[in-house]
């Protein structure tokens, strides 16, 4: 018996938080109003669809421009791997 108060005091307290969302959508602006606005807009080509590709190719090039410098030109060692250029030495006991 508990239980089912509970479960319809959970459902309750849902449906009453559901309504208090939706409440400021009612109270607003009407629809209609909203879409004709939108539907009489010109929509015309966004920032990312006039340089997009253009922006992404500039720093692909700049990227790798950069990486090549810096693994040919700076004089970093890497430390790759010493296998196979290390050669163990005898062990000397004292």
């Amino acid at each position: 018996m508990c239980y089912s108060n509970c479960i319809s005091q959970i459902k309750n307290c849902i449906i009453s938080n559901l309504l208090k969302l939706n409440t400021p959508i009612t109270q607003g602006r009407s629809i209609r109003p909203v879409m004709t606005r939108q539907a009489h807009h010109r929509a015309g080509p966004d920032f990312h669809d006039k340089y997009g590709t253009v922006i992404l190719l500039a720093g692909t090039t700049f990227c790798v421009g950069i990486w090549s410098f810096v693994s040919t030109q700076t004089g970093i060692t890497w430390n790759f791997s010493p296998v196979g250029k290390v050669t163990p030495q005898e062990w000397r006991e004292d």
